[in-house]
């Protein structure tokens, strides 16, 4: 089992001819990813070779949705023109975008998270500035290694990309039924419990592994849910704890001020709902193993 992506997803790239696009949706394809298409109003009606693998490139998400079914769009387009293309998919009503550009305005993220609202939320948006999202064996969208792990029974939600990578592979024994990197900017479409909820739904996943960072609040209500509604184990971690107050750290998103949104509030949220919180991404990964027994 796995959560949002699977073997039957169809996957379109948004920007697909541009330099970014080409090298990952190669690595998509190599990972078994059923790439069924490209989008590019300039060069629709081209095919793209991909070792061997011709890729048409279509002029819109609706075209490319009625011609080959497509349920994921994976979005590498330039920071100025993300807001246009996330827009275009969600008028497209496709389920699955996954928005991988970093250095988007934040206004463009507001507005764009608050037309999917204003849309029905017929579209899930995981990003912007995120790694994406990989069922291993099955599919991988975003820019995921997907050598470093196999399928398995942990789910991973993170902030972070690279702890993402870390993650997996400290686990990669075990291994994931899904990683999801959700991003880290102050404004994302999919949450921590988002990903709880979906975790704590699907069969196959017996743990669930948190990655968290300074900034925000999205932990401590992340924690709260936990509380109420998940009655898988959680394992977290949060990344932060020697940043220094007013500093932006890497992310956007990740800032303290005064005492809210510190590594250690955050961890004592987790902690009270019941979440076994590591001091270090390897630390965590011992407390999974320790839960599931291998």
């Amino acid at each position: 089992m796995a959560i949002w992506l699977n073997k039957d997803s169809k996957v379109i790239v948004q920007g697909m001819t541009g330099s970014t696009g080409m090298k990952h949706t190669k690595l998509m394809l190599g990972d078994g990813t059923n790439v069924v298409g490209g989008v590019n109003p300039r060069k629709a009606g081209q095919t793209v070779d991909f070792d061997g693998t011709e890729v048409p490139v279509f002029g819109s998400v609706k075209e490319a949705i009625d011609k080959t079914g497509a349920n994921v769009s994976v979005i590498f387009v330039p920071e100025k023109f993300t807001k246009d293309a996330v827009v275009e998919a969600i008028d497209a009503e496709i389920p699955l975008a996954v928005v991988i550009t970093e250095g988007i305005a934040v206004h463009d993220s507001a507005s764009f998270w608050a037309y999917a609202g204003k849309k029905g939320n017929k579209t899930r948006i995981i990003g912007p500035n995120c790694p994406g999202i990989i069922t291993p064996g099955q599919s991988n969208v975003g820019i995921i290694p997907g050598d470093i792990t196999k399928p398995g029974r942990i789910g991973l939600v993170s902030k972070s990309g690279t702890l993402t990578y870390q993650m997996m592979y400290e686990l990669r024994d075990i291994g994931f039924s899904t990683a999801v990197g959700i991003g880290g900017d102050p404004i994302i479409g999919s949450t921590h419990i988002d990903a709880l909820a979906a975790f704590q739904d699907d069969p196959e996943t017996e743990l669930i592994v948190m990655i968290g960072e300074i900034g925000g609040d999205a932990e401590e209500r992340a924690a709260a849910f936990i509380k109420e509604n998940v009655t898988k184990p959680v394992v977290g971690y949060v990344a932060g704890f020697t940043a220094p107050e007013g500093k932006t750290m890497g992310h956007a998103g990740a800032i303290v001020s005064g005492s809210s949104g510190t590594a250690q509030a955050k961890k004592e949220a987790l902690e009270a709902a019941g979440v076994k919180v590591g001091k270090t991404p390897t630390e965590t990964a011992k407390l999974a193993r320790e839960i599931l027994g291998g």
